[in-house]
């Protein structure tokens, strides 16, 4: 297998690559793919016959207070009881907005982080059930000591925290050199969310929750606190596991104007998320009315695998110059499992899509997503 030394890097950066599980290999795969001129638009396009979701495709979560959602409910809250239910936060960025902190240490809501306010979410569950219920915090290179050392802090036996680290890669020009900042040093980065399984399997962490007695994983990135651990969802997983075999449940929302990411569609028909990126130009995004939160039901036995996610090659500004850097993406994980889709609220008392990207949309959030938090008991 490469390996960094073949970069002919500094001691340092080689450190740091050998440290995040730098695969080599895929690196010259890829950078062999951008030579090649095969890292376009076109290449990132899905292969296949796409259409809308058809009807019943995505079910709604039922409401607040209905015998429905109590239905739910009561099956999540057994199978939390059981031991089988623990949550994955991802982690793994930096707030370049809030003066380039990690951001899962960002004071959130009255004084606690974004992790913690998650964490705290995870314990009031287990303490009511008498339970465990783990937290996987997956991080990156930037984020991984600090989200360790808050993470050892605030575990408990009720809602052990375990960190642990995706991978890391390098940036390239477009025309396929490393890409390096105006002192010669090249620019590391953490390839995509679609680390998860891989990242996840390598730690020893979903080995360790299986053979706990662990079933179920539910994931959402630190910065959504509407993505609560919600009884129902898990309830909501199980019967469509029951009924269709649904091995992911993933969580969307009604498509507001500026929404940018991924939306379910059926593929040669199959039925997964399929990003805004990706679909073909000739297709009219606007006949999806749902969009992807990035919040999902996970079944841990069937992560315990290799997934052949695809990579692709996206271009950002950065020093003020274009660079490449080649990402994937958890949600593809629907193009290889068994998938079911609840549509969840947006905001509102059941509202469950806070996302906070800057300082300006944390301070408009705040009060809508304190209340909620409050109304759950996290607060």
């Amino acid at each position: 297998m490469s390996s960094p030394h073949d970069l002919e890097l500094d001691a340092e950066t080689t450190a740091l690559l050998q440290r995040y599980g730098f695969d080599g290999e895929t690196f010259a795969s890829l950078r062999a793919r951008l030579d090649r001129g095969e890292a376009g638009d076109d290449a990132n396009r899905i292969e296949g016959a796409v259409r809308p979701p058809e009807d019943g495709d995505v079910r709604p979560l039922p409401e607040l207070g209905s015998a429905d959602r109590e239905r739910l409910t009561e099956k999540g809250r057994a199978a939390m009881a059981a031991g089988k239910v623990g949550i994955v936060v991802l982690a793994g960025g930096m707030a370049t907005r809030f003066g380039g902190v990690v951001k899962a240490s960002v004071d959130a809501v009255d004084g606690q982080s974004f992790l913690a306010l998650k964490l705290q979410d995870a314990r009031r569950l287990a303490e009511t059930l008498d339970a465990t219920i783990p937290m996987f915090a997956m991080t990156s290179f930037a984020t991984h000591d600090e989200v360790e050392r808050l993470g050892a802090e605030m575990s408990t036996a009720r809602a052990p925290v375990t960190t642990f680290a995706q991978f890391i890669s390098l940036r390239l020009t477009s025309d396929g050199a490393l890409f390096t900042d105006e002192d010669g040093a090249v620019s590391p980065y953490a390839p995509g969310h679609g680390d998860l399984p891989d990242a996840l399997r390598r730690s020893g962490a979903l080995k360790a929750f299986r053979e706990s007695g662990g079933e179920l994983l539910y994931m959402s990135n630190v910065d959504n606190l509407g993505a609560t651990l919600d009884p129902a969802i898990i309830g909501a997983h199980l019967e469509a596991n029951e009924a269709s075999g649904a091995k992911i449940t993933a969580e969307v929302v009604a498509k507001e104007p500026g929404d940018k990411g991924g939306a379910p569609a059926r593929v040669d028909g199959d039925l997964q998320i399929v990003e805004a990126f990706r679909f073909p130009d000739d297709f009219d995004q606007d006949t999806i009315g749902v969009f992807n939160t990035n919040s999902f039901v996970l079944d841990a036995e069937a992560l315990d695998r290799d997934f052949p996610l695809t990579w692709f090659a996206v271009r950002k500004k950065v020093d003020g110059r274009e660079a490449v850097q080649f990402e994937h993406l958890v949600g593809q994980l629907t193009a290889f499992l068994p998938s079911a889709f609840v549509k969840v609220a947006r905001s509102g008392a059941d509202g469950r899509f806070q996302p906070v990207k800057d300082p300006a949309e944390l301070e408009a959030r705040r009060p809508e997503i304190r209340a909620l938090l409050k109304a759950r008991g996290v607060l």
